[in-house]
């Protein structure tokens, strides 16, 4: 699926299933929500907190999905052309970076 197939798709599945966007201020809050439970399994499954069991069955996967709904949904409600910005964005970082990264001594 493609950036503006997915943009598509959250489109059609929130207007027939999801009745209507919630406004950009509660999605705004989701997001972060959503942010942050991203950041509780990596910073206990790969980072020095311990990991809780009832965090041990917690699929990073599927969080990271409820991300990537959101940030499409808040997308779609702005005229956010996401293929557009990410290339726009990849661009800018490659201008920027293109020798930044090759002369950092930490990255090697």
């Amino acid at each position: 699926m493609t950036i503006e197939q997915a943009q598509k798709t959250v489109d059609e599945w929130i207007n027939s299933v999801g009745v209507r966007y919630y406004s950009e201020l509660t999605n705004m809050a989701i997001l972060t929500e959503e942010v942050g439970e991203v950041a509780r399994i990596i910073a206990r499954r790969y980072g020095e907190q311990s990991e809780k069991e009832s965090d041990k069955d917690k699929d990073l996967g599927d969080e990271m999905a409820d991300v990537l709904f959101v940030l499409l949904c808040l997308a779609n409600q702005t005229g956010v052309d996401l293929t557009e910005a990410l290339n726009k964005n990849l661009e800018k970082k490659t201008v920027r970076d293109a020798e930044r990264h090759q002369n950092n001594p930490k990255l090697r």
